[in-house]
């Protein structure tokens, strides 16, 4: 790790100039005091760094110095794949090679190349987690990612809604959705691997371990394919009926924020606009239960118009919500 740690601090030096020990150890995570020691561990075995002093000052390579350790290792060059993301790099363990990677791949690029990628990273960022929720924890995702990249076997103790199991799983890879972590794996000794494959959430594992013993992925698995296909299936079986509804111009505008995909297929079906500017839609909704919580929050913006059940259920629940307040 120091080696890693040594690498990048020369790599930074080289790509950027003159740096600070505090800008250096944000860089590199670590302390003050761990920048001073490895600085000169560096001067100890010939590179020529040398420190100014003073408001300007700071570390910085002899002019004319390169160094030629640009060659990317295993593990850098998969990193590479998630430069788009660093959390979830971070969170994989991937982060301290994620950064030595790109500052290799930026050592190596002509200069005027190697300042549009630091502009790049200035004015681009990703954010993966949705708003107003909090990530998942996610204490066993290492050694889950470990075991899918060696097709190793994993035994696990899972939280499911109905109460905990303990389950031998192949896994096959790991999914980030809306900042959530999901692992898509096989039932080991089930009669078809394709047949038993599940979706498990990461945070909802209570234990792993990862087996010595090795699985075969089923042939032609293919995990973007089989995400896409799960996601429609979850889809289908959420939107259980449809309800035609009659909203006002300001419920137009909050469908797609409290209903999304669905919210916004739904304004497509809308009919003309009446004189008030009302209109009529037909949005996917998921059972009863749920659909009466989740058309409430339109309030007084919404009106059920069908079918018969939803809306005698809508309105029950809005005399119940009056009675409160009466």
């Amino acid at each position: 790790m120091r080696a890693d740690r040594l690498l990048a601090l020369l790599l930074l030096l080289q790509n950027r100039g003159r740096m600070t020990a505090g800008e250096l150890a944000a860089e590199l995570e670590v302390s003050v005091r761990t920048v001073y020691r490895d600085v000169e561990a560096l001067a100890a075995s010939g590179v020529p760094v040398t420190a100014d002093r003073g408001p300007e000052g700071g570390y910085r390579l002899m002019d004319g110095y390169r160094t030629r350790l640009t060659g990317l290792t295993d593990a850098e060059a998969d990193a590479l794949f998630l430069t788009g993301a660093p959390g979830p790099a971070h969170d994989l363990g991937l982060g301290a090679v994620l950064t030595t990677a790109r500052l290799k791949l930026q050592a190596a690029l002509p200069a005027e190349l190697a300042d549009r990628t630091r502009r790049v990273e200035d004015r681009f960022h990703l954010d993966a987690p949705a708003w107003f929720r909090d990530a998942d924890p996610v204490a066993h995702l290492a050694p889950v990612a470990r075991a899918v990249w060696e097709q190793r076997a994993l035994r696990v103790h899972y939280r499911r809604w109905r109460g905990e199991v303990h389950r031998e799983l192949h896994p096959l890879g790991l999914v980030l959705k809306g900042g959530i972590w999901y692992l898509v794996a096989g039932a080991a000794g089930a009669d078809t691997a394709e047949a038993a494959v599940r979706t498990y959430r990461v945070s909802r594992l209570l234990a792993v371990e990862v087996a010595d013993e090795t699985f075969e992925r089923p042939a032609g698995f293919d995990l973007a394919a089989h995400w896409a296909e799960t996601a429609r299936r979850l889809t289908d079986a959420l939107h259980q009926q449809t309800a035609r509804l009659r909203i006002s111009p300001q419920a137009r505008r909050l469908l797609p924020m409290r209903f999304g995909a669905a919210g916004t297929r739904a304004l497509d079906t809308a009919g003309p606009p009446d004189a008030e500017g009302w209109v009529e839609v037909d949005l996917a909704v998921e059972s009863t239960a749920v659909a009466v919580g989740d058309l409430l929050r339109l309030g007084p913006e919404a009106v059920v118009l069908g079918p018969p059940g939803l809306r005698e259920a809508v309105a029950d629940a809005a005399t119940a919500v009056a009675a409160r307040y009466a």
